[in-house]
């Protein structure tokens, strides 16, 4: 049997996933590292490098050299970024170096007078294949010129070596290098989205609260919100920096078992209902609900969020109330109980009667043909970013079957997961196709959550899964949001703002709403899930009571700040307590370094003071060096070394956002 082993051996490929069953993930211009490990028998030297290719039409990045890392590890890596759009590849070569093997062999028994003239002639040997591999010009003149130096017995045995060494043959040989017994890894797939994919700000809200007008004694809603109404939020959302508005399911909502305010299991004939309960007598999943408009309308509101520099995100949710006209025409794509009756959707003992779940065991081809068919409808109506809602309760394959279809048409169009489940099941939505992916983040409010999460998020998990760090959400309003105060809703902004590329926020949020249905709970009190809930915008931001102006700052940072752009670069630095959080992030761009040092008081109830402890590599920097630090948010600026003291009053401003602007040693 051949051997399965190249004549160098490399092994573990990074960053490679599922054995390169699924693909890598970037976008252009993201810098990831390859690495491998390469060896090989004896004491010759080796070398390596990564190719990167792109898709046809797109020039390749090409040969990049890589480096060895820890004397003794074997791994070697390099840094690249794939250039557009488009299904890339990239493997890694490997090779025996012959001219760094003769060089440290001269090194030695030149000085010690061993072998002299034929280890020279060896390399005068080396430099003339070396010239043969190069094209005329410079370079070949310059490795010809070692060839004579080598092979001059006039010179002295050293001067002769030096020649062989001066920089700028030894840059010569490393633009092209002499390779022997070159082995190559399998190719390994990358695939390269769109910027949105990775970068974005969100911002949630529901419609038909805008512009409502509902009766301030609890009685029947006097008006919906419509798109049109929902129109006129759109400057206000693009002024604080969103980037992206999604819209929770805006189609017809069944009356069966319908649920009441705060999610009471009798509703009255006025009551709006949950807008996940999708279908009516007036439509399904391809339907406007009759009290935001027409489709007329909603295209003109996507024109004027496009007009706006916004996205617009629809919520994709695969279930259907009792009225679906899916249950009707086609009762095969839902699960029949032994009485006859469609099984509504329980996560016992919670019981969802207003809700019947698909089933994808009868019909498979039918009910895909038919979602892949309303995901079309709304991409011609200019939607090119879905939030699935639960997608982990449908089977994986169909996801990869429907993404990798739509992928294939319309590359540009994104999905994000909501799938607040294992890690497992997370995991595997976003290697078959999601783009981004809902996290755990709301949950981790203590250093130690933080710090082991976002370096899983930044180095475990991030060649397939891209988060999405929503600060709240209609159905999560953590404990630390209710009892925290106004500090509690700026330190978490903070966090998501800088620790992954992509944040969102659920309208309100800017409000401080806090209140929660019951204590225990991280449901709201009054749910704008069950109800309308318009809220004046303009006298909370006249009064002073609005985060709005905060959320923009941060939007602002992240835009000019292209290291809080990336995900990868995440770097914790040591705080003496445990209530306060550092970390950095570091990108080179044309115009030198651009780093950012985020500080963060976690306590929103009391001042902390602490020593930060910086890695200064991280910053690369030298251990002794200072330099200035200049604060985005309080607009001060210090001279900051190795370590650091701060002070941080929730109070008054519980984060320092530091970017470094000079060297000042």
């Amino acid at each position: 049997m051949a051997p399965r082993t190249g004549r160098i051996p490399i092994v573990d490929v990074q960053p490679v996933v599922d054995c390169g069953r699924f693909p890598a993930k970037a976008v252009p211009g993201e810098e990831f590292t390859v690495s491998a490990t390469v060896f090989r028998e004896g004491h010759d030297a080796v070398n390596a490098n990564v190719v990167l290719r792109g898709p046809r039409g797109v020039p390749d990045v090409g040969w990049v050299p890589m480096v060895p890392g820890t004397p003794g590890t074997n791994r070697w890596s390099a840094p690249v970024a794939p250039t557009a759009e488009g299904d890339w590849t990239f493997h890694v070569e490997a090779w025996g170096d012959p001219m760094a093997t003769w060089r440290h062999a001269a090194e030695i028994k030149i000085p010690e007078h061993q072998d002299v003239e034929l280890t020279l002639e060896d390399g005068a040997r080396l430099f003339e294949r070396a010239a043969k591999n190069v094209p005329k010009g410079a370079v070949r003149t310059l490795l010809q010129d070692v060839v004579t130096a080598l092979r001059d017995a006039e010179r002295p045995p050293g001067v002769r070596l030096a020649a062989a060494t001066a920089p700028e043959v030894l840059a010569a040989l490393h633009r092209h290098p002499l390779r022997d017994l070159v082995t190559r890894s399998d190719r390994f797939p990358l695939r390269v989205d769109r910027e949105r994919a990775l970068v974005g700000s969100w911002y949630e809200f529901f419609p038909r609260s805008e512009g409502a007008v509902v009766d301030p004694e609890g009685g029947p809603p006097l008006r919906s919100g419509t798109f049109r109404t929902a129109m006129e939020r759109l400057p206000a959302i693009a002024s604080m920096g969103f980037d992206v508005v999604y819209l929770p399911p805006i189609h017809p909502i069944g009356r069966s078992f319908r649920k009441g305010p705060n999610n009471t299991l009798s509703a009255d004939s006025h009551d709006v209902g949950v807008p996940w309960a999708i279908g009516s007598a007036e439509g399904g999943h391809d339907a406007i609900h009759p009290d935001l408009g027409t489709l007329e309308d909603f295209d003109d509101f996507v024109a004027r969020a496009r007009e706006l520099g916004l996205e617009v995100a629809l919520d994709f949710a695969l279930q259907c109330s009792p009225e679906h006209p899916w249950v009707t025409r086609h009762p095969e794509w839902f699960s029949i109980r032994s009485d006859g009756s469609i099984a509504y959707a329980e996560n016992p003992p919670k019981k969802y009667q207003d809700i019947y779940p698909l089933s994808f065991d009868h019909d498979y081809d039918g009910l895909y043909a038919e979602v892949l068919r309303v995901l079309r409808h709304w991409m011609s109506h200019g939607v090119r970013i879905f939030r699935v809602d639960n997608p982990h309760t449908k089977p994986v394959p169909f996801w990869e079957q429907l993404l990798g279809e739509v992928r294939g048409t319309d590359p540009d169009v994104l999905f994000l997961a909501e799938a607040f489940t294992l890690p497992p099941m997370m995991r595997m939505l976003a290697k078959v196709g999601f783009h981004q992916s809902y996290t755990y983040f709301t949950w981790r409010t203590a250093r130690w959550e933080l710090a082991g999460y976002l370096t899983e998020l930044a180095t475990e998990t991030a060649a397939y899964f891209r988060p999405n760090l929503f600060v709240n959400t209609p159905d999560i309003l953590h404990a630390y949001l209710q009892y925290g105060g106004p500090a509690a809703f700026r330190i978490r902004a903070v966090l998501a703002a800088t620790m992954s590329p992509t944040w969102g926020v659920y309208s309100g949020y800017e409000l401080f709403e806090h209140v929660a249905l019951r204590p225990g709970s991280e449901e709201y009190l009054d749910s704008e899930k069950y109800q309308l809930h318009p809220r004046d915008w303009a006298a909370a931001e006249a009064g002073g009571h609005s985060l709005a102006p905060y959320l923009t700052r941060l939007n602002e940072i992240r835009r000019r700040h292209p290291a809080l752009q990336r995900l990868r670069n995440a770097t914790l630095h040591h705080v003496d307590d445990e209530s306060v959080i550092a970390y950095s992030k570091r990108v080179s761009t044309d115009h030198g370094d651009d780093t950012v040092i985020v500080v963060v008081n976690l306590d929103p109830h009391g001042a902390r003071e602490s020593t930060i402890h910086l890695d200064m590599e991280a910053l690369g920097m030298g251990w002794h060096e200072s330099f200035a630090v200049h604060d985005l948010l309080s607009g001060e600026t210090w001279l900051w070394g190795q370590h650091n003291y701060v002070r941080l009053d929730p109070f008054v401003e519980p984060a320092h956002i530091l970017v470094i602007r000079r060297s000042a040693s």
